[in-house]
């Protein structure tokens, strides 16, 4: 889904402020949490937004990694902070559409955050062994139900949304495989390098580079389009029609944030997300750009879950 973005003027939104308010907010630095470890594509987005949006608002725009629990420890860290403008949260679909429906107990909740914007949405590559794997899905299909459950595939935890996709895919597929959780893409990478599993489903960061570096066969994307860096790659709506297993990053502030302070971070936001640096490198890694408004988000992220939740709770989904 890719939203229109509708732009105001910075200064629109800055004078929006009172004076002493927009003052003591400017002396200090927002900071952007990802819930996740540096180098994935959460981390990258975050990155590449706060260097612009840093420029655009005049303060400093920084980026604090706090992993774990499947993005649970940053996202309730977030939810908890004062609601200033000055702490943000990137979120993505893993904590604010696969947990509040399988994890019990969950420290927070989607009221808990004001939307900012929706910056990405993206589908998942399925790669291969560049030598005596699978070469189409066709073909995939085939071994894995010569070896029901055997095969393998590395995801960041039973729980993520790299698992619950390929779980999605599998069930519409007819074929079972074996799951085994890394801590983050990189270490899913290496132990496929090294030969310890037969497949991936990653992210377009992990994606795309091991594809253009033939260290794996990129068979498909789990979204019902194309993507734009790799024409030559099928979509897996090609073999399941009707099946789109996106994720997405997004911007949200501790509920209770101002409005305007919520402006004019929307606002910087989509001035970073029309930059065509970040354009052009989101897009190299299979991003879908979205952008729009605090409104759109939050209607994102309705319907998100209205389609995830059924789903997730039909699937044999570990808690």
């Amino acid at each position: 889904m890719t939203f229109a973005i509708r732009r105001r003027p910075l200064i629109a939104a800055l004078a929006a402020l009172p004076a002493p308010a927009l003052a003591q907010t400017q002396a200090r630095p927002v900071t952007i949490v990802v819930p996740f470890a540096p180098g994935g594509s959460t981390d990258i987005v975050s990155r590449l937004l706060a260097e612009r949006m840093t420029t655009v608002m005049g303060q400093p725009v920084q980026v604090e990694n706090r992993p774990g629990a499947n993005t649970v420890i940053g996202a309730e860290y977030v939810a908890r902070s004062r609601p200033d403008g000055l702490t943000l949260l990137m979120a993505a679909g893993t904590t604010l559409t696969i947990n509040p429906v399988i994890v019990p107990n969950l420290p927070y909740k989607v009221d808990d955050f004001a939307p900012v914007m929706l910056a990405t949405t993206f589908p998942f590559g399925i790669i291969t062994k560049l030598n005596g794997g699978p070469v189409d899905v066709p073909a995939w299909v085939a071994a894995a139900k010569a070896r029901p459950g055997r095969m393998t595939y590395g995801t960041n935890g039973p729980t993520t949304l790299t698992n619950v996709a390929m779980l999605m895919v599998m069930e519409r597929l007819g074929i079972t495989m074996q799951d085994v959780t890394y801590r983050g893409d990189s270490a899913q990478l290496a132990a496929f390098l090294a030969g310890d599993l037969d497949m991936l489903i990653v992210a377009g960061g992990t994606a795309q580079p091991v594809h253009l570096n033939r260290q794996g066969r990129l068979i498909a994307w789990t979204s019902a389009r194309r993507v734009e860096s790799t024409p030559d790659v099928p979509s897996i709506a090609q073999f399941a029609p009707g099946l789109d297993v996106l994720s997405w990053f997004g911007m949200l502030a501790p509920a209770r944030t101002p409005a305007d302070m919520i402006q004019r971070l929307n606002t910087a936001a989509n001035e970073a997300l029309q930059d065509a640096r970040i354009r052009e490198r989101l897009t190299t890694e299979g991003q879908f750009l979205a952008g729009g408004t605090p409104d759109d988000f939050a209607t994102f992220l309705k319907r998100s879950d209205e389609q995830w939740r059924p789903i997730l709770q039909r699937l044999d989904v570990p808690r």
